[in-house]
């Protein structure tokens, strides 16, 4: 019985890896449609009905261009970064608690935060070992930008963990079932969606990648296969944000069709950000993690403590 329980587990998260990869593949569709229209021009139509076939024709050139490397790198590591960093972002979706379980135990949220925090050293390993000034710079940049929207992440989920008191994702369905959490605190929901674009390094935030200044940023030497793995990891760490972003504010109900085209819309809001801001000053960056966003989270997060406290202490 044991043998069979571990066999749907792992053909379960087999289910959920291949359809987060088709998922992607079509997220990357959306984006150059939606880009298109934006921007008063066609996407991709010339594959295919529609240009539908258009992300797996991508695919396999990208895989199977010549993998070239640079003669100074740091092979092993420069080879090793982009798998472990798609590894890393598929890592995180075994924690969402779906029909098959998965690992959706008590802890699913502590989970979230230890392969989340990992993911900032795949990049800096990726553009360290590339022996590249341009990809160096990307890579400090990528740290810097990572770690500093980390905290107010970090504080966001904490009001909600003193607010529900369980590291369980489930948890917040049941918190949810009357109302919403967004309708009472629309401004962390904006705090952790632009925290999300920061941390996934997407426009307007995406230093790591500024083409205009440092021709393609941390992943400037990877092609081939290399850099189609880069690739993926990021829009999974997309799609994966913005599956976060509707448990903690849209209801958490993963057992609802609803929250699949919560969960599109979410990631059509990455997209049209992107066609729509300019880029941000890196020094406004910083500001706006350390002054403003910092202060709102902590005020949140003691309002929410103060809020637990005066309840416990009614109820004795």
């Amino acid at each position: 019985m044991f043998v069979l329980d571990l066999f749907l587990l792992f053909y379960g998260m087999l289910v959920l890896l291949v359809s987060v990869l088709v998922g992607v593949a079509f997220l990357t569709l959306l984006e150059r449609k939606v880009l298109g229209y934006i921007q008063l021009r066609k996407g991709p139509n010339k594959v295919g009905f529609l240009g539908i076939p258009q992300p797996f024709s991508d695919a396999i050139k990208l895989f199977t261009k010549e993998h070239t490397y640079p003669l100074m790198s740091n092979y092993n590591m420069y080879y090793i970064s982009p798998i472990f960093n798609l590894f890393l972002s598929l890592l995180l979706w075994m924690c969402i608690p779906l029909f098959a379980g998965f690992l959706s135990f008590s802890l699913g949220i502590l989970y979230f935060l230890c392969c989340a925090s990992l993911s900032v050293y795949t990049v800096m390993m990726a553009g360290w070992s590339s022996n590249s000034n341009y990809s160096m710079l990307g890579s400090m940049r990528a740290v810097a930008q990572t770690i500093s929207y980390e905290v107010s992440l970090a504080l966001t989920l904490l009001s909600f963990l003193i607010l529900i008191m369980s590291l369980n994702l489930l948890d917040l369905k049941i918190y949810q079932s009357m109302i919403w959490f967004i309708v009472i605190s629309l401004p962390l929901c904006m705090v952790w969606f632009v925290s999300s674009l920061a941390e996934t390094n997407r426009t307007p935030f995406d230093f790591a990648e500024g083409e205009s200044e440092l021709v393609s940023g941390f992943n400037v030497e990877y092609s081939g296969g290399g850099f189609a793995l880069i690739f993926l990891a990021e829009y999974s760490s997309i799609l994966f944000m913005s599956m976060m972003c509707c448990l903690l504010f849209l209801g958490a109900n993963v057992f609802n069709l609803l929250i699949f085209f919560m969960l599109g819309f979410m990631s059509f809001l990455w997209v049209w950000v992107r066609g729509t801001l300019p880029r941000f000053r890196y020094d406004k960056l910083m500001y706006l993690a350390w002054k403003s966003y910092l202060p709102l989270t902590l005020n949140y997060f003691l309002f929410f403590l103060g809020l637990k406290i005066f309840i416990f202490m009614g109820m004795i």
